[in-house]
């Protein structure tokens, strides 16, 4: 059964109006609008085999909390975490909202509806030494020394800078030379400014120079062999390498460096709120986890190395 016959037009189309006004009153990242959009339609799809009907409007406004738990079972049943089922979950509730006060029909009902439970697992970072050792091994995985520059460069930036991945990936020759900071456009277009450390400057200073294609001052300067831009899931599988080769868990990751970065600095001082700018977290309680992570290390330190422990 074809996805877009099993809903209604009209529903295909309130859900591009509802994401245009989401986008137009708050900041809305591009992933996070498809996101919203995927976990929307896939509801409805759900919906229509479920009744073995085409989902139309009026179906929405005579939705059953029957409906929704269904659709909780199925999503369960197919191992989705509940953390997922949560955000799946809030987004449908985020249009159903729009939609009851566009249309006039009482949601509450389903408005109501409890996410699903789910505890915020603890950011895994590296240990210092680990994460010296990753930017040190980064450089024996490739014969070809540009693409050697070119990771270590993305890597240094990740735990340098605390970029993420895609921020590392968007910068672009118009930003070449970096000075002693640069701007950063995060999840949701934020723009903070993160200092860049002398290492993470001559890095990519190195990789420009060896990079062997010619690129306008609009291109992204981190380059696949072929040219084209560099995709995340090169560096992910240069970390997997590299974290391999070191005997590192697989939670190891680019993402790691970042948490690492942050670990890092509150070890060594570094309070949350500046922290939480360099990282670009919109809130400080998504921060402080953080301290959670500095707090079971302290413990572990103080389980092996105090005598009365």
């Amino acid at each position: 059964m074809d996805n877009l016959k099993i809903i209604a037009p009209a529903i295909i189309e309130s859900i591009e109006n509802w994401l245009e006004i989401k986008a137009a009153t708050s900041t809305l990242a591009s992933n996070t609008r498809v996101a919203y959009h995927n976990d929307v339609t896939d509801f409805f799809i759900f919906l229509s085999e479920h009744h073995n009907e085409t989902t139309q409007l009026s179906t929405v406004e005579k939705l059953k909390i029957s409906d929704i738990r269904a659709w909780q079972a199925k999503l369960r049943n197919m191992n989705s975490g509940a953390r997922s089922n949560a955000r799946k979950l809030s987004s449908l509730k985020s249009y159903i909202r729009w939609l009851a006060k566009h249309r006039g029909f009482d949601a509450t009902h389903i408005l109501s509806i409890k996410s699903p439970k789910f505890s915020n697992k603890l950011p895994r970072p590296l240990a210092p030494m680990q994460a010296k050792a990753v930017l040190s091994e980064c450089e024996s995985t490739s014969t070809e020394p540009w693409v050697i520059a070119r990771d270590s460069a993305v890597l240094i930036l990740l735990y340098g800078c605390g970029l993420r991945i895609s921020e590392a990936l968007d910068i672009r020759t118009k930003d070449i030379p970096l000075g002693n900071s640069m701007r950063v456009a995060g999840k949701g277009g934020k723009v903070r400014v993160v200092p860049v450390l002398k290492i993470a400057q001559n890095a990519v200073r190195d990789y420009v120079e060896l990079c062997p294609f010619q690129l306008s001052a609009n291109d992204e300067i981190f380059r696949g062999v072929r040219g084209k831009p560099l995709s995340p899931k090169i560096i992910q599988n240069k970390m997997k390498l590299v974290r391999n080769l070191l005997g590192l868990p697989a939670s190891a990751t680019p993402h790691a460096l970042r948490h690492s970065f942050a670990t890092h600095l509150l070890s060594n001082g570094g309070d949350l709120r500046t922290i939480q700018e360099l990282l670009g977290h919109a809130s400080l309680s998504t921060t402080q986890i953080y301290t959670a992570v500095d707090s079971v290390r302290l413990m572990e330190v103080y389980s092996k190395t105090h005598p009365q422990a």
